[in-house]
């Protein structure tokens, strides 16, 4: 065997050894915590790896202690408004920046992109206390009103703007189209791959959101099921088995959001525009 052959060997084997190690310590953890579903909390304790008989056990511990409808649609109403708001009033902004020039566009854009680099446990305060002076404590609409205007995401629209042809404007400005009637006709459909990334990254972070929720949301009622997770496994004799159902329940969401759109979380990452 040729030296060449033996390198390409090689490298292809330490490649994918590589990502082999790395893919099994991310799907562990998620294995693991399905296992822990059918175990009892003292077999999650010990580290137990194999499937037990606990499973019905624990769901029903689970749906005895909390009210799963009820903290589920707390859950999902606070992460779908989120995200329709956060898409509409960053892709609004992402639009303008890139579409129309002005004098102090670029200030104004460097200024939104500086506040990337200001921590949240700077903000919970003035946060705090601006929504108790509206009175918004122990709602909704306090864990949504800080989440709409994402820099991050205005600057992943803006980026990904840069790649949509101005010729499709221009032209859409010929035939007599208004600035509204080419962002919701042509500028959404064309980039379609851009909002399903963005979906995918806002909901996600909508729905695993915790110390903003925690701070703000102070009866059962209102609370997520990261927050009732949370309290689950803080107990004085928490039992695992049901905070493990609990944890795999909260994931599913995320993850058939996530694989039902995956093909366009990619091209929408990689900047496809079609």
């Amino acid at each position: 065997m040729s030296g060449d052959r033996i390198r390409k060997v090689l490298g292809g084997t330490l490649t994918y050894g590589f990502v082999g190690i790395m893919s099994f310590l991310s799907i562990f953890p998620f294995v693991w915590m399905v296992i822990g579903t059918t175990n009892s909390s003292i077999d999650i304790i010990k580290g137990r790896l194999s499937f037990g008989a606990a499973l019905a056990t624990n769901i029903h511990g689970f749906f005895s202690q909390v009210d799963a409808p009820l903290i589920f649609w707390n859950s999902a109403k606070i992460a779908i408004l989120s995200t329709v708001l956060t898409l509409t009033v960053s892709s609004f902004a992402g639009y303008g920046f890139e579409m129309f020039r002005s004098r102090f566009r670029e200030r104004v854009y460097s200024a939104i992109l500086l506040t990337l680099m200001i921590p949240f446990a700077a903000l919970m305060i003035p946060l705090f206390v601006l929504m108790g002076h509206a009175g918004l404590i122990n709602t909704h609409l306090a864990v949504l009103l800080p989440t709409v205007g994402s820099a991050f995401i205005i600057f992943y629209f803006r980026q990904s703007s840069k790649a949509f042809p101005s010729e499709l404007r221009d032209a859409a400005k010929v035939d007599g189209l208004k600035e509204w009637q080419i962002f919701l006709f042509i500028y959404v459909p064309v980039m379609r791959s851009t909002y399903a990334a963005a979906f995918i990254i806002v909901f996600m972070t909508a729905w695993n959101n915790y110390l903003w929720p925690l701070i703000v949301l102070q009866s059962n009622e209102t609370k997520t099921i990261t927050l009732v997770i949370s309290s689950l496994a803080s107990a004085y004799y928490p039992d695992f088995g049901v905070v493990m159902v609990g944890t795999v329940l909260a994931t599913l969401p995320t993850l058939i959001v996530f694989f039902l759109m995956q093909r366009q979380f990619v091209q929408g990452m990689l900047g496809s525009v079609k």
